[in-house]
């Protein structure tokens, strides 16, 4: 039975909506939080494991300290103050895919805390979201439900693969997001995107969404009126995807506008997205932090941060998005709304590789903001999923640029290589797409066009050089679009004088 649901424009002119958004980012050490298994994605079940990993009794964790400079690193990056000491604790809840059926995260003295993010919106507008903490903690592991349609209702066994338990995250949580209105799904996605761009510049997480690197747990509450005290939120569990954390917000503000509307009252409980018809389904009810019976971690000790080493984390940070955004836009040229498009539009490293690799800016913009834009609509994929990298962009610039390609030519070689059928250079042999630049073919082709359309070259003889466009025309549809239709238009001037 599907949910009842509130149109969105009467959701937020009745009610206020506020976000809460926990982010779990990844770390891309070499090895686990907690011991020394591989820290690696896919491999076959179970195998990325030690005793620590499995929780076999007597396994004693040692923290990574790779795993603390990262999280510093991403803490510093969000504004955040750093503790100069923090411990870990235990978080009690029935886990399968924990087999020591504990989680080994931070409580009340978390790595990071009181810092926030500025995030640009479509429209250029920079909405601040507050974060409250950013605390280091391990993974779990994953279940796979057999049967039931891979979910837990209905499935009849489940199997777990513990190749994740114990990769280092960090988990960043905000303050309650007020103030969003009716752009509290662009808000949400918008966050956590600027967060997975910080991720990837920090080079601390591959920040791979498809690979659950980041993924979000979304928070959504309503209140009659902004000075109304909070409404009761759901969590929706594991959002993945940009476009799906917008679309989460905006079905749990319709669904619990509907259920307030009717009187009814909204309980406190996680949900699941699904992405098949883009609806939330009840999971169970939500736990409070005194729920979990947080304890310090008696076998690790507490974690200190000296001063120095911070500034020292501070002073190595790497460029980070906005301030690379700005230099780009000078360097490329490009207005304001081109640049807001380019990162709309996932295109931004994507252009900055291609620019590295030889292309220049405008060629680079014009490729994957034209034709693999429209390609990767095409396909329903994002921008970066395109089966064009960077170096094929600046090889097919640099025909173009070189008048070995026309941009007509350009195109079709373009479509071999989405094609899968090589580099733009190899594409362009194999399809016989050159431009033909040779003078005596050429030569002869206009020689040809002139004598069949003696009418055009007594008018141009006459002086309306506008006719020579049938010649070229003529021409090009003769070498099959290849001619080079500059330097034709200079040998039909020239001919057409001394025919």
């Amino acid at each position: 039975m599907s949910d009842e649901l509130l149109d969105f424009e009467t959701v937020t002119r009745e009610f206020d909506p506020v976000l809460g958004l926990e982010i779990h980012v990844e770390l891309a050490t070499k090895t686990k939080m907690f011991d020394a298994a591989p820290n690696a994605f896919g491999g076959d079940p179970n195998t990325y494991v030690t005793p620590v990993s499995l929780g076999m009794p007597g396994a004693l964790p040692v923290v990574n300290k790779a795993a603390i400079e990262y999280a510093i690193r991403l803490g510093l990056a969000l504004n955040c103050k750093i503790a100069e000491s923090c411990r870990f604790a235990r978080k009690n809840y029935f886990y399968p895919d924990l087999s020591k059926n504990f989680q080994t995260s931070q409580s009340d003295e978390p790595i990071a805390y009181d810092g926030y993010l500025d995030v640009e919106l479509d429209d250029g507008e920079v909405f601040r979201v507050n974060i409250e903490r950013a605390h280091v903690e391990e993974d779990a592991g994953k279940n796979t439900h057999m049967g039931g349609e891979g979910r837990i209702q209905g499935a009849t066994y489940s199997l777990v693969d513990y190749n994740r338990a114990g990769v280092p995250l960090v988990e960043i949580v905000t303050r309650p997001i007020e103030g969003a209105g009716a752009r509290a799904p662009e808000v949400a996605a918008k966050y956590v995107q600027t967060v997975r761009d910080i991720a990837r510049a920090l080079g601390v997480s591959e920040a791979r969404m498809e690979r659950g690197n980041v993924r979000a747990d979304v928070n959504v509450s309503l209140r009659p009126s902004p000075d109304a005290p909070l409404g009761t939120r759901t969590e929706t569990k594991n959002v993945n995807s940009f476009r799906a954390i917008a679309r989460a917000v905006e079905y749990e503000m319709c669904r619990q506008g509907a259920v307030l509307a009717g009187g009814g009252t909204v309980l406190q409980e996680t949900r699941h997205w699904q992405e098949t018809d883009g609806t939330t389904l009840s999971g169970r009810p939500k736990s409070d932090a005194d729920d979990y019976r947080y304890f310090p971690e008696p076998d690790l000790v507490p974690i200190v941060t000296p001063p120095e080493l911070v500034e020292e984390i501070r002073a190595n940070l790497p460029e980070l998005p906005a301030a690379k955004r700005k230099r780009l836009q000078e360097q490329w040229q490009v207005s304001d709304l081109e640049m807001r498009d380019i990162v709309n539009a996932g295109a931004l490293v994507l252009i900055e590789d291609s620019v590295k690799a030889g292309a220049t800016a405008e060629g680079a913009r014009k490729w994957w903001m034209g034709e693999m834009a429209r390609y990767a609509k095409d396909q329903e994929i994002d921008l970066e999923a395109v089966p064009a990298s960077a170096q094929d962009v600046a090889e097919l610039d640099e025909l173009v640029t070189s008048g070995k390609l026309t941009d007509k030519l350009a195109r079709q070689a373009l479509a071999g290589v989405l094609a899968g059928e090589g580099s733009p250079r190899t594409v362009m042999a194999a399809r016989g797409l050159e431009v033909v630049s040779d003078d005596s073919a050429l030569t002869a082709a206009v020689d040809e066009a002139l004598a069949a359309n003696p009418d055009v070259v007594e008018k141009i003889r006459s002086g309306k050089v506008q006719a020579a466009g049938a010649i070229i025309g003529a021409v090009m549809k003769a070498t099959q679009g290849k001619a080079d239709a500059a330097r034709v238009r200079e040998i039909v001037m020239e001919r057409a004088q001394h025919s």
